[in-house]
C-alpha cells in the first residue's frame, strides 16, 4: 500500500466521504491533519514497509500519537524505536488462557507452557492456537499440543490442517487476493456461490485465519497471508481470471447506474455472483468499497497477460475517479491502460479517457494530442458516438489554448455527429460549450440561446451532473448582459444541484459565481464570503482550470474592495497557474487584473509589462477584452498608458 492509498484508508476511517477526499498526496496529508487536529486520536500504521511510506502518515497534533510496526528499523524523524521480542513466557500464558476459556485449563500449567512455546510466544500465533481449541470444544489440551508443528506457524499451520479440503482452497486462494474481499468476490474467486462462500469465510474466520473489517467484508493479516500464499496451489490463475471477471461484470453495472448517460465499453464476459444495484448511490457506495481492488486488478491484468480486462476496467472507472477528483489513481490505471490495449476498440477507449484526465490537470498539449490519436480509431470503427466525443475532447483544450474559432468548429462538428446518433446529453454538452465560447467571443446573444437550450436538454432528461454546469455558464452570460437576478438564480440553482450530486467542482465554481454577482451589485462583503466559501470546497482539487478561475475572480473582489495586496497576490497566483497549463485566455484576464492592480498601489512603471501583455494577448486571441483594454489605458494619464 503506498502512502496515498494509506492516507485515503485513514480519511475513511475517520469519517470522510471517498468524493471529498482529495486527488493529491498533498492534499490528503493537509485535511488528514485537520481532521486529527484537537483530537486524542492513536493511528496504529502496521507492518510499514520503510520511513518514507509513513513519514507523512504521522499525526503532528498535540494529543494524537501513533504506533508504526515494521519488520525494518525506523529512521529517526519517525519517532522512539522499540524492538518488540516474543511475549514473555508468563505473558504469553495469560493470554492464551484468556483467549482459550481458563475452565478448560485447570491443573494443565505445564501443557499450555508447552502450547505458548510451540507458537513462538507470539499473539497471532497464540490467538489462532486459541480459537482452535475453543473450536473444539470436546479437545483436551493434549490434543491441540499434538496439532501444533514444533517450529515455523505452529498455530497458523495447525489450523489450516484442521480445514477441510474447500476451506484449505479457500485459505489458499485468498492468500492472493488484493486487500479485501467481500463475500461476493470471494464466491467469486473460489467458483461457488455466495452462501457457500459466506460458510468458507465464516470457517476460518472462526478459527482467526481471516479478519471480518466490515459486514460481509473480510481481510487477512500480512503475516497468514504470507502462509496461505507459499501453499502449493494449481488454480490461482484461474480464481484471478474469475474474481476479475467479477470486477468487470459488477463494474459495468455500477457505472450504468451510477452514470447512466455515459457511452460504456462493451463487456462479454460472466460472472454468476456479480452484484446488481438499485440504484445510483448503492451503485457508487459499492465502486467507492472496491475502488482499492479494482486499481489492484487492473494492476494484476496489465502484467499477466490479460490485456482485456485491464483496459476494460480502467475505462469503466474513469467517471468515478473524474467525478471524485482522484487525479492520481484514474492517470496511473489509464496509462497502464494504454501500454496494454490493443486494436481500434480498445486505443479508442484509452487514449479518449487518458485525453480527458491529461486536460483536468492542466496538460493541455497532451490531452490534444491523445484525443487527436483517439478520432481515427472511432472512425475506422464506424461509432459516430465516440467520433462526438473525441471531437470534444479535442476542442476543450484547444479552447484553454486559445483558439478559439477552431474549438467552434470542432464542437458544431461534434453537435452534428451527436444529433446523428440522438444523443441528448451529448448535444447538450457540445451546446453548452458553444455558448461558453460565443460568451469569450463576446456574442452574449448567440451563447444565451446555446446555455438555455443545453439546459433545456439537460432538465428534460434529468442528468444534474451536466445541468449544475450549464447552469453555471448560463449565468455567468446572463451576467454580462446585465441580468443579475437571473444570474443569480441559475448560479444557486447550479449549487443545489451539484450539492445533490456531490460535485465539488461545480460547488465550487457556483459559489464563486455567486459571489461575482454580489460584486458587479456592490456588495462586497457578500461577494468575499461566497467566495472564500468557494476556495474552502476547492482546497484540496486538483483542477487546474477551476483554481485559476477562483484565484482570479478573488483578486477582482479584493481589488474592487481596495485590498490591493490581497488582489495582487490572487492575480499573481492565476497568472502563475495559467502559465503552467499554457492557457492564454486566464492568461491576458490575469495579466490585466495585476496590471490594473499595480497601476491602484502606484506602482506604475511595474505595471507597464503587465499592460502590454493583456493587450498583446487580447488581442491576438481576438476577444473583446482588447478593445477594452486600449480604452482603460486610453484614460490614464501615468505610465501605464
Amino acid at each position: 500500500m503506498t502512502s496515498s492509498e494509506a492516507l485515503t484508508r485513514l480519511l475513511t476511517d475517520l469519517g470522510i466521504p471517498p468524493e471529498q477526499i482529495p486527488s493529491t498526496e498533498g492534499g490528503k496529508v493537509t485535511l488528514y491533519r485537520s481532521q486529527l487536529y484537537g483530537t486524542a486520536t492513536l493511528i496504529v500504521l502496521d507492518n510499514a514497509f520503510s520511513a518514507d511510506q509513513v513519514r507523512s502518515l504521522l499525526p503532528d497534533a498535540p494529543g494524537c500519537f501513533a504506533i508504526v510496526t515494521s519488520r525494518r528499523m525506523g529512521d529517526p524523524d519517525t519517532g522512539e524505536p522499540v524492538r518488540l521480542s516474543p511475549l514473555p513466557p508468563e505473558d504469553a500464558v495469560t493470554m492464551f488462557r484468556a483467549l482459550a476459556g481458563a475452565h478448560r485449563l485447570r491443573g494443565k500449567t505445564a501443557e499450555v507452557a508447552e502450547v505458548v512455546k510451540r507458537c513462538g510466544y507470539l499473539p497471532m500465533q497464540i490467538k489462532v492456537a486459541a480459537a482452535l481449541f475453543r473450536r473444539h470444544d470436546s479437545w483436551p489440551l493434549e490434543n491441540l499440543l499434538r496439532q501444533l508443528p514444533t517450529s515455523g506457524a505452529a498455530a497458523v499451520e495447525a489450523s489450516y490442517q484442521q480445514l477441510n479440503s474447500q476451506q484449505q482452497n479457500t485459505f489458499r486462494l485468498l492468500g492472493h487476493a488484493p486487500g479485501d474481499l467481500h463475500v461476493t468476490g470471494a464466491a467469486a474467486l473460489v467458483n461457488s456461490d455466495v452462501a457457500l462462500a459466506q460458510l468458507l469465510l465464516d470457517a476460518l474466520h472462526e478459527v482467526c485465519l481471516l479478519e471480518e473489517i466490515a459486514p460481509d467484508r473480510y481481510q487477512m493479516l500480512d503475516p497468514v497471508k504470507e502462509f496461505a500464499a507459499g501453499r502449493p496451489s494449481e488454480s490461482t490463475k484461474d480464481a484471478w481470471l474469475r474474481l476479475l471477471d467479477y470486477y468487470l461484470v459488477s463494474l459495468l453495472r455500477a457505472m450504468k447506474s451510477g452514470y447512466p448517460f455515459d457511452q460504456q465499453p462493451t463487456v462479454d464476459r460472466l460472472s454468476a455472483v456479480a452484484p446488481r444495484f438499485a440504484d445510483a448511490d448503492e451503485a457508487v457506495a459499492w465502486i467507492a468499497a472496491e475502488r482499492g481492488n479494482l486499481v489492484a486488478a487492473i494492476r494484476y491484468a496489465a502484467t499477466n497477460g490479460l490485456p482485456e480486462h485491464a483496459w476494460r476496467l480502467a475505462v469503466l472507472i474513469w467517471r468515478y475517479f473524474n467525478t471524485t477528483n482522484q487525479f492520481e489513481d484514474w492517470l496511473d490505471t489509464m496509462e497502464l491502460a494504454r501500454e496494454v490495449a490493443v486494436g481500434d476498440y480498445g486505443q479508442a477507449n484509452v487514449l479518449l479517457r487518458l485525453a480527458t484526465a491529461h486536460d483536468r490537470v492542466g496538460r493541455l498539449v497532451e490531452a490534444r494530442a491523445l484525443a487527436e490519436q483517439s478520432l481515427p480509431h472511432w472512425q475506422r470503427l464506424g461509432d459516430v458516438r465516440g467520433e462526438a466525443a473525441s471531437l470534444c475532447a479535442i476542442a476543450i483544450p484547444i479552447t484553454e489554448l486559445g483558439d478559439h474559432e477552431l474549438a467552434i468548429t470542432y464542437f458544431e462538428s461534434a453537435l452534428e455527429k451527436y444529433r446523428q446518433c440522438e444523443d441528448v446529453r451529448g448535444q447538450a454538452h457540445a451546446l453548452s460549450m458553444l455558448g461558453y465560447l460565443n460568451h469569450l467571443r463576446g456574442r452574449q446573444e448567440i451563447a444565451l440561446e446555446h446555455q438555455q437550450a443545453a439546459c433545456t436538454m439537460l432538465r428534460e432528461i434529468g442528468h444534474a451532473y451536466g445541468l449544475a454546469h450549464s447552469l453555471n455558464n448560463l449565468g455567468a452570460v446572463q451576467q454580462e448582459l446585465g441580468l443579475l437576478a437571473e444570474a443569480m438564480a441559475s448560479h444557486t440553482e447550479a449549487y443545489e444541484h451539484a450539492r445533490e450530486v456531490e460535485d465539488e467542482v461545480a460547488t465550487a465554481y457556483a459559489l464563486n459565481n455567486i459571489g461575482n454577482v454580489h460584486r458587479r451589485q456592490g456588495r462586497l462583503a457578500e461577494a468575499t464570503r461566497y467566495q472564500e466559501q468557494a476556495k474552502v470546497v476547492a482546497a484540496d482539487l486538483a483542477d487546474a482550470d477551476l483554481r485559476t478561475q477562483l484565484y482570479h475572480d478573488r483578486g477582482a473582489t479584493a481589488l474592487a474592495a481596495g485590498r490591493l495586496a490581497e488582489a495582487r497576490r490572487a492575480f499573481l497566483a492565476a497568472l502563475d497557474l495559467a502559465t503552467g497549463m499554457g492557457n492564454r485566455s486566464y492568461q491576458a484576464q490575469a495579466n490585466r487584473g495585476v496590471a490594473q492592480t499595480l497601476h491602484a498601489l502606484g506602482s506604475h512603471a511595474d505595471a507597464v509589462a503587465y499592460w502590454r501583455a493583456a493587450s498583446a494577448l487580447f488581442t491576438e486571441l481576438e476577444l473583446p477584452e482588447a478593445e477594452l483594454v486600449r480604452v482603460e489605458r486610453d484614460s490614464l494619464s501615468c505610465v501605464c498608458r
